[in-house]
């Protein structure tokens, strides 16, 4: 049997989803980021933050919101700043 790397069992893609959930949650508790337009997306436990932020004060919280939830091997911060 020959198994792929790049390819996601369905637990690891149940596992992502919770992961991405709790990290669009945690990002929109934090009252700093209400008003953020942040994307989420998760693969293999490693976080993509993308979107716009008003400032890089909020692009380094968005980063540590999301490093703090459970799961979270990596953050990869692709937003942008809004001009």
């Amino acid at each position: 049997m020959c198994r792929h790397g790049n390819q996601e069992g369905t637990g690891e893609y149940v596992d992502d989803a919770v992961i991405t959930t709790k990290v669009k949650a945690a990002i929109f508790k934090e009252p700093t980021l209400k008003s953020a337009e942040i994307n989420v997306e998760t693969f293999k436990g490693s976080v993509q933050l993308s979107g716009f932020v008003s400032s890089r004060a909020a692009m380094v919280k968005a980063v540590e919101v999301a490093r703090s939830v459970s799961g979270v091997t990596a953050v990869r911060d692709d937003m942008r700043l809004k001009n």
